[in-house]
C-alpha cells in the first residue's frame, strides 16, 4: 500500500512547476482526474472491494491530482496519530470538500477510520457506493438531539470495535471559523467512549465550494492548504475544558496561518 512520505511528522509539497495546461486550467485538469478516481472507487465499492487500502489509494490519487493542478500542502503533526495506539475521535473545522477526500489518506494507514456525515451523502449518485463501503455515521442535521443520540450510539459501536471517527461539529462548511457554531458533539462522544480527542485545524479553501454544486467549486492553486493535527487529549470528567482546547487550537492555528 502506498502512503504519503513525510519527515518528522510533517509534509510539504515539493516546489514543482505544474504543466502549462494545469496552470491555465487547474479546475478542469483536476476534475477530469477526480471524476475518474471516483468512478473507479465506486466500481470497487459495488463489488465489495473498497477496503481500507483502496480508500487510502484513492485518497492519495486525489491528493496527487491536486498537487499536479498546482495546489501546495503543508501537513503537520502526523506523529501525534502514532502516539495513541487505540482509536481516537478527530475533531476539525469543515471548510471544503478537500478534507473529506484527503484525511483518509493521512489517517487510515495508521488507524481504521470513518466519518460522521450528512445523510444526503449516502444518496449521491456514484459517490454513495464509496461512502457506504466505509461504514460512516449518517446524521440528518435537522434535529440536534436526535443527531447526538445517533452519533453517541453508533460512534460507541465503532470506537469499541477499534475504528476511529472524524467529525466536523459545524452545521455547514465555511471558510470562516466561528466557535459559536462549533458544537461539542465530538468531545461528548470521546468522553462517553473514554478515547482520546485529536484536534485538526483545516485551511482548505483551495478547493472552493461551488455556487450550484457545493462539492464542485473552483480549484485555486494560489491558496495554500494546511492540515494540522494537534496533540491528543482526553475529555474525562471535564468535556467543557476539552472542547475549549480544541476550539483554541483550531482558532490559533488558522489565525497564525491567515495573518
Amino acid at each position: 500500500m502506498n502512503t504519503l512520505v513525510h519527515s518528522g511528522g510533517q509534509y510539504r509539497s515539493p516546489d514543482l512547476q505544474p504543466s502549462l495546461f494545469s496552470r491555465t486550467f487547474p479546475s478542469s485538469i483536476f476534475y477530469i482526474k477526480f471524476l475518474h478516481c471516483v468512478w473507479n472507487s465506486a466500481r470497487l465499492a459495488r463489488k465489495n472491494l473498497y477496503d481500507g487500502d483502496a480508500w487510502v489509494q484513492s485518497s492519495l490519487a486525489v491528493f496527487q491530482a491536486l498537487e499536479e493542478a498546482g495546489v501546495r500542502f503543508d501537513i503537520r503533526g502526523i506523529d501525534f496519530l502514532r502516539e495513541e495506539e487505540g482509536p481516537c475521535v478527530f475533531i476539525g473545522n469543515h471548510m471544503s470538500m478537500l478534507e473529506t477526500m484527503i484525511l483518509p489518506g493521512l489517517i487510515q494507514p495508521l488507524k481504521d477510520v470513518t466519518f460522521v456525515i450528512k445523510q444526503t451523502l449516502l444518496e449521491y449518485p456514484i459517490f454513495k457506493h464509496i461512502m457506504r463501503a466505509r461504514m460512516p455515521i449518517a446524521v440528518r442535521r435537522q434535529n440536534p438531539r436526535h443527531d447526538l443520540k445517533v452519533v453517541l450510539e453508533e460512534g460507541m459501536k465503532r470506537l469499541h470495535a477499534g475504528m476511529s471517527i472524524i467529525i466536523f461539529p459545524q452545521t455547514t462548511r465555511t471558510t470562516h471559523f466561528d466557535p459559536a457554531k462549533f458544537n461539542s458533539i465530538g468531545v461528548k462522544l470521546s468522553q462517553k467512549a473514554d478515547v482520546p480527542v485529536i484536534p485538526v485545524a483545516l485551511l482548505t479553501d483551495a478547493w472552493q465550494n461551488g455556487r450550484y454544486l457545493k462539492d464542485f467549486g473552483r480549484i485555486v492553486p494560489e491558496k495554500p492548504v494546511l492540515i494540522s493535527f494537534g496533540q491528543s487529549l482526553r475529555a474525562k470528567n471535564c468535556n467543557k475544558e476539552c472542547h475549549v482546547h480544541v476550539v483554541n487550537f483550531i482558532q490559533k492555528t488558522l489565525r497564525e496561518e491567515q495573518l
